[in-house]
């Protein structure tokens, strides 16, 4: 493993307020992956085209082992938080019949690789220990994704395939 340091891209979402935006940098940066670069969606495309709230692109094996680390067990605890946060269903739009859009997920993207691992807001306390400890090289195809009843991350994809 090389020792350059961790360096994040952020690309949000247009709906993501500037404070999100700000809590986000400093999550990452207490995470040891601090931002490089944060930009936002283009403005003619709507929330119904983009399935993710937030798109971290990193070093992501280093990024998740990192996680377990007793060093960042507070700045692990703000990213569980702003992943909550970030990616609850908004609130109804005005002007519609009061139907709040479903949550949008933090995506993780391998900057390397391109796999993704999906972030949805109200994931168990047991998905990030296991995030934590999670080998990128099981999965070739993502989106990788929890699934509560087995109690492990799994590529729906990768099994069709396997």
């Amino acid at each position: 493993m090389t020792d350059a340091p961790l360096r994040a891209e952020l690309l949000l979402d247009r709906e993501v307020p500037e404070e999100l935006r700000r809590e986000l940098v400093a999550v990452f940066d207490g995470l040891g992956a601090p931002p490089v670069r944060v930009r936002q969606t283009v403005e003619h495309r709507g929330a119904a085209d983009i399935p993710w709230i937030v798109l971290a692109s990193l070093p992501l094996q280093a990024f998740l082992s990192g996680l377990g680390a007793e060093a960042v067990k507070d700045a692990y605890g703000a990213f569980k938080g702003v992943v909550r946060k970030t990616a609850r269903p908004a609130s109804p739009e005005p002007g519609t019949r009061g139907e709040a859009r479903a949550a949008r997920p933090i995506v993780l993207q391998d900057a390397a690789t391109g796999l993704d691992i999906v972030l949805e807001p109200d994931l168990p306390a047991e998905a990030y220990e296991r995030l934590t400890a999670l080998d990128l090289t099981e999965f070739a195809v993502g989106p990788v994704h929890y699934d509560r009843d087995r109690s492990r991350w799994r590529s729906v994809l990768d099994e069709a395939v396997g």
